[in-house]
């Protein structure tokens, strides 16, 4: 059984590894990214999934996203209020597990909901985006997004497979030299304009431009074939997306897996020292970590 399990993730790694066009350098470089450890279970949503399993889906398939586009200006002017107050920025604090990588580039962000109900800040700040946003029950996550000018993000996969991702620009350069690159295609934001594409491909952005971009983020729950399928997605990706939710300020809902962040970080800044003094001894010891824990897992 146990060899089972453990045949299955691996056949499920390299699926994850070879699917699209665009992949990490290395298969040993995608072993130990975070998308592997949910493959199990991303294979589950797309053998599932009611939606193409394409790096862009139309919008066409999902029909109530057409009140987000309508309601755009909306958006755009409580956007407009937080950046000129300050209030989109990046965490000073390690409690943003999902997205501390991209603050080191500039991006910065402010939640507005997390898999929960919406925070207490956004719900204060910006009242008619809540109310717009919570007619919409497929619509897990939102927060305003914003990548500053000569900004980028590094090539990533995002772990879970049960949301789809949709951006709306709201406030854009409007100009092919601010994209997203999905799988090796590349879409530019345009204010007023929307996209939908699966997070769990490969793809990186960059604004080469001499302005800001700020987007309307959002997690869109995957339709699935059957409802218990549905069902199952749900539940499963609620409970551990919601132990990711991080505050914008105090009285704001913090997930569990945020609160040990800070502590999980530290581990990570000793690894970071290490591999600045040897990399060979870096790779050794993190390798031989990652055999231990299958090790206690699967011979226990």
């Amino acid at each position: 059984m146990r060899w089972a399990v453990l045949f299955l993730f691996l056949l499920c790694a390299i699926y994850t590894h070879w699917r699209g066009k665009a992949r990490h350098g290395s298969f040993f470089r995608q072993l130990g990214d975070h998308s592997t450890f949910m493959a199990p279970l991303n294979g589950f949503a797309y053998f599932f999934s009611k939606v193409p399993n394409t790096p862009y889906i139309e919008p066409t398939h999902f029909p109530e996203l057409a009140l987000l586009k309508s309601e755009w200006r909306t958006f755009r002017a409580e956007a407009l209020a937080l950046q000129e107050a300050s209030r989109i920025s990046a965490s000073d604090k390690y409690n943003d597990i999902g997205f501390n990588s991209f603050f080191r580039t500039g991006w910065k962000r402010f939640y507005l909901k997390w898999y929960d109900r919406p925070h207490p800040s956004a719900a204060q700040l910006c009242p008619r985006t809540i109310e717009i946003l919570q007619r919409i029950p497929s619509v897990k996550a939102a927060m305003f997004a914003m990548l500053p000018a000569n900004g980028s993000l590094n090539p990533h996969r995002d772990p879970f497979a049960g949301s789809l991702r949709y951006h709306l620009g709201l406030i854009t350069p409007n100009d092919d030299r601010c994209a997203i690159v999905v799988d090796g295609m590349p879409y530019s934001w345009r204010d007023g304009q929307d996209v939908v594409f699966d997070e769990t491909y490969l793809h990186h952005a960059h604004n080469t431009t001499q302005h800001d971009r700020i987007i309307l983020f959002c997690d869109i729950e995957r339709p699935m074939k059957y409802r218990w399928a549905q069902s199952l997605m749900s539940t499963v990706g609620g409970v551990l997306m919601r132990a990711a939710a991080s505050p914008n300020e105090t009285g704001d809902r913090t997930g569990g897996l945020n609160r040990a962040f800070r502590y999980v970080y530290s581990v990570r800044l000793a690894g970071k020292r290490l591999k600045a003094w040897n990399r060979t001894v870096y790779y050794v010891v993190k390798w031989a970590l990652f055999g231990g824990i299958a090790l206690a897992i699967f011979w226990h």
